[in-house]
């Protein structure tokens, strides 16, 4: 239904207000009746119209179908728009516009014909964001001007949908985190006898795992490639922290140094999930709408989509978040944490969010490079990462060029040196 109506003379209605006007004072004065009476009409006429306009509502529906309704950055997707017409009369022809996000582009403007009772009119077009986060569609404007085009009246289809863009994932290949081959925090594997071998611990083969380890007599039983693994550990854990201080990131729009720490955070998840990794997500969104709660029960899909939504935090935000993170790796489990370089003493509490014997990845982000691109590295990045190196963080300082893969190939690096690993 009709949300709202706006009814306004056009400058051809305010023209025949002005002539009626000065007719009727002309005739009067003169005293010519006929010129008063062709004064009359017009702004009698221009009256009418207007009061009727105001009067007439369409009853109409809109319907919206996305394909697809999640996006990344730069997709399209197309949105077919059903417009039904429930009135028991005709609709008139309408200039139709979609009021979209600004985000999404320019609004679809078309003639809607007119419409007979129960008759439907779909019309398509296509929408897209370089930008994360939630974007709306709709409502339906419906534009129509009377017969003598004195007249405009416009009114509003309450009828809104959205479509979501999550943030953008790059791949990773095929680097992990250490001890994401096999050994200690490794899948629960299961235990098979073949051909009267004794009892081996076998899991199936992923990326990276050592080819020495394959067995062969598992791989030909079940037809995929299968590995030893020499104990049998509980499934592995990680906790994926997101600084999201405002006051700490720099740059605008896709370049800055924030939508770099959520593309990679999310790029992160979603490599953690390939490795089988049960993934804790830290952000200020996940903790405000109660998602820490039931983090256990979060799919890497709930993660994307929440940190579509990532937005600015304060400090206080940031301080409960590592309050968090220490209190989900105090059991074992490595931490990776994507942080600003602000100074803000925070470099000895971030590093003992790393337990001993377990990894830490840690990204600093540059933003003096964010701010001002080709700039010299600062030294608050280079400062934080000697202190969590020496802490035994595997740390890579990221400036604005660097692509995220890169960053991520830079801490999962076998031949990367700790410092205080122990």
């Amino acid at each position: 239904m009709a949300r709202r109506r706006h009814s306004v003379l056009t400058p051809r209605g305010r023209g025949f207000v002005s002539a009626g006007v000065t007719l009727i004072i002309s005739g009067l004065v003169l005293g010519y009746e006929d010129i008063t009476r062709v004064g009359v009409l017009l702004v009698s006429l221009t009256i009418l119209t207007w009061a009727i306009s105001r009067r007439s509502q369409p009853r109409v529906t809109v319907r919206r179908t996305t394909t697809p309704t999640t996006l990344v950055p730069d997709q399209r997707a197309e949105v077919l728009l059903s417009i039904t017409n429930l009135d028991r009369r005709a609709c008139p022809l309408y200039l139709a516009e979609e009021q979209l996000d600004y985000s999404l582009g320019d609004r679809p403007r078309f003639v809607l014909p007119r419409l007979g009772t129960t008759e439907t009119r779909q019309v398509t077009y296509v929408a897209g964001s370089d930008r994360r986060g939630h974007h709306r569609l709709g409502p339906l404007a419906l534009q129509h001007r009377d017969p003598f085009g004195l007249t405009s009246s416009t009114r509003v289809i309450d009828s809104t949908d959205e479509i979501l863009v999550l943030p953008r994932v790059i791949p990773l290949g095929s680097s992990h985190p250490p001890g994401a081959g096999y050994g200690s925090e490794g899948e629960t594997p299961q235990m098979v006898a073949l051909h009267g071998e004794e009892d081996v611990s076998i899991r199936g083969y992923r990326d990276g795992d050592d080819l020495r380890k394959v067995h062969w007599p598992a791989t030909a039983h079940r037809g995929e490639l299968m590995v030893r693994q020499e104990d049998r550990p509980a499934r592995r854990s990680a906790t994926v922290l997101l600084d999201s201080r405002a006051a700490g990131h720099t740059g605008t729009g896709a370049h800055s140094s924030f939508e770099w720490a959520v593309s990679a955070v999310a790029s992160i998840v979603v490599r953690l999930d390939e490795l089988d990794y049960q993934t804790h997500l830290l952000t200020r969104e996940t903790r405000t709408d109660g998602f820490f709660d039931d983090h256990a029960a979060a799919t890497t899909e709930d993660m994307v989509r929440a940190l579509a939504d990532a937005g600015f935090g304060d400090e206080q935000e940031f301080e409960l978040l590592a309050s968090d993170t220490r209190d989900l790796t105090t059991s074992g489990g490595i931490v990776v944490a994507v942080v600003t370089d602000l100074d803000d003493g925070r470099a000895d509490e971030l590093a003992a969010l790393r337990q001993p014997g377990s990894a830490a990845l840690g990204f600093v982000l540059d933003t003096t490079t964010f701010a001002h691109p080709g700039a010299e590295p600062g030294q608050d990045a280079v400062r934080l990462r000697n202190n969590l190196a020496g802490a035994g963080w595997r740390i890579v300082v990221v400036d604005a060029g660097m692509p995220i893969e890169r960053a991520w190939a830079i801490v999962t690096n076998k031949a990367l040196v700790q410092v205080g690993a122990l």
